[in-house]
């Protein structure tokens, strides 16, 4: 028989992983893998029930710390092996069974039966568009998850019946066993805790009170988002078990790379390219912001990599940090595609700058004198 894979490795978490951390791991691989998105997917549908199978133990805390000592072997009859010989417990060949059967069902010491349970909360990634974010939108989305049945109202028992007090537990949802010297509470194995059973199950959700589906949810997207910013459905999550209240489904926002701009934080960043008689005598240019083209005034002996800031031109922040800035860095642009006129003109220039090179290239002179007495001094 194959060895059974271990529950950490499925979630992909460290064993020192907390209990949030187990729960994201298991909603990212249900997304994944649930059967709706994967339809007729063998190896998807085994994925899924591996990874519920490890969140259901690993979410536990006695379950978990027995899974930590004993591995599979504490949800095993049997499988803690050793006490041979210890048929006086009622039917339990050991120590290990009894262990294991408490493990499976326990609630704790304090009893009480499950009642309504609040559904689990939801994630779902969205990208947007920088000026999206900027602006903020209207988006319309489609999320599976599990959603209260319409027809008995989330109770699981047919329209006009209810259900009934469980004749094993009286309704409180645990019942003891008794082995030997050590009584046990666990959960009712009828009723799973409930306390009510549910003799004529509705036939739409089979009982279970609710089912799959896509639904459709529109999500206002607030101006000024950014990467990492979410925002909260209540109530838009996977509907409660037994009539608890549904959760929350969290919206992650992701802004796609934009043609010109780049943002962080409240501010932008572009790139301006110039000419380089523009950058020499002076120009007035357009450039472009979120609000519009505003003008940019270059100063005549502009150099490259030269940054203009334009004062609220950024970003407003949603979370009223108030509004960045737009930060221009000018590129003095080499001309290509020359014809001769235009290459004898820029050589009549050339020739007329080196006849005084130190003035009108102080930068390259003081770059050249820097090499000079670097190769001196070797």
């Amino acid at each position: 028989m194959a060895a059974k894979k271990d529950f950490y490795e499925i979630l992909g978490v460290a064993k020192t992983a907390s209990t949030e951390d187990i729960k994201k791991a298991y909603r990212r691989l249900a997304m994944k893998y649930h059967p709706d998105r994967n339809p007729n997917d063998k190896t998807a549908e085994a994925k899924f029930k591996d990874a519920k199978e490890a969140y259901e133990i690993l979410s536990d805390e006695q379950k978990r710390a027995a899974y930590d000592q004993m591995g599979h072997a504490a949800f095993e009859q049997g499988g803690f092996g050793g006490a041979g010989g210890a048929q006086g417990f009622g039917g339990f060949s050991d120590l290990g069974d009894i262990f294991a059967q408490m493990f499976r069902g326990a609630q704790g010491g304090g009893g009480g039966h499950a009642g309504p349970q609040r559904g689990s909360d939801l994630g779902y990634n969205i990208e947007l568009s920088l000026e999206e974010a900027v602006f903020g939108i209207e988006k319309k989305i489609k999320v599976p998850t599990l959603v209260a049945c319409s027809e008995c109202d989330g109770s699981g028992a047919k329209k006009g019946t209810k259900a009934a007090t469980c004749t094993s537990c009286g309704g409180s949802g645990t019942v003891h066993i008794q082995q030997g010297w050590l009584s046990l509470q666990q959960t009712c194995p009828k009723c799973q805790g409930r306390g009510k059973v549910i003799t004529d199950p509705c036939q739409k959700c089979r009982g279970q009170g609710r089912f799959h589906e896509q639904k459709t949810l529109s999500v206002k997207i607030p101006a000024g988002v950014d990467t990492g910013d979410r925002i909260r459905l209540a109530g838009e999550g996977e509907a409660g078990v037994f009539g608890g209240p549904a959760g929350d489904l969290y919206v992650q926002i992701t802004l796609r790379p934009h043609a010109i701009f780049k943002r962080q934080d409240g501010d932008l960043y572009c790139e301006v390219p110039i000419s380089f008689v523009a950058a020499a005598l002076g120009d007035e240019l357009e450039v472009p912001t979120l609000d519009g083209r505003v003008k940019l005034k270059i100063p005549a002996e502009t150099q490259s990599g030269k940054v203009f800031r334009l004062r609220g031109k950024g970003v407003k922040s949603v979370h009223g940090r108030g509004t960045g800035d737009l930060f221009c860095t000018v590129t003095i642009e080499t001309p290509v595609n020359l014809n001769a006129d235009q290459k004898k003109l820029l050589q009549e220039f050339a020739d007329s700058l080196a006849k005084d090179n130190k003035k009108h290239s102080p930068r390259a002179k003081n770059w050249f004198d820097g090499v000079k007495k670097f190769f001196d001094g070797l």
